[in-house]
């Protein structure tokens, strides 16, 4: 008999909140240096609130100021969180790398979802988040979330003008 595979385990509040707080060090696998790209945009968060970012990306050679590597187990540094931003099919090796380097955690961003990436990176001891954005659950933990994702640095439900 097949099961169905329950993304939900891999959103869980207190893992995602748990994550955001103990990370220090994130590298991002597919960041872009196009700044239109969303692994940019998120990059560029997560640098500005504080995280180091390591880029992984073969067909760069340095991303928001940080030399970027071909793959994770070239990155000299320990990595707290591995963040996918690649095609779920890239998932399962990826989280064997991530086993391998010893990292902490697997994000994998919205839509990059692969259950036996999931158990590969289980196994290897990581926590596991997938199908959610860290910029987005960063700002949410945080309190910095805003209707079009900026700080406003105001903490209110009335937008200007409409008081």
């Amino acid at each position: 008999m097949a099961t169905t595979f329950d993304i939900t385990r891999y959103q869980d509040k207190a893992t995602i909140q748990r994550v955001i707080h103990s990370a220090e060090i994130i590298a991002i696998v597919g960041l872009s240096s196009n700044v239109l790209r969303a692994s940019y945009f998120v990059g560029a968060y997560l640098q500005s609130h504080g995280y180091r970012i390591i880029p992984v990306n073969p067909r760069e050679s340095e991303i928001l100021g940080e030399k970027s590597y071909e793959s994770l187990s070239d990155v000299p540094v320990s990595v707290d969180v591995v963040n996918v931003f690649r095609n779920p099919v890239a998932v399962p090796g990826i989280a064997e790398e991530a086993v391998a380097i010893k990292a902490s955690s697997l994000w994998c961003q919205f839509t990059v979802v692969n259950e036996r990436g999931a158990h590969i990176a289980e196994a290897g001891g990581l926590s596991v988040i997938m199908d959610r954005c860290i910029k987005v659950e960063h700002a949410r933990y945080i309190g910095r979330m805003h209707w079009l994702g900026f700080n406003t640095n105001r903490i209110t439900s009335v937008r200007e003008g409409l008081q």
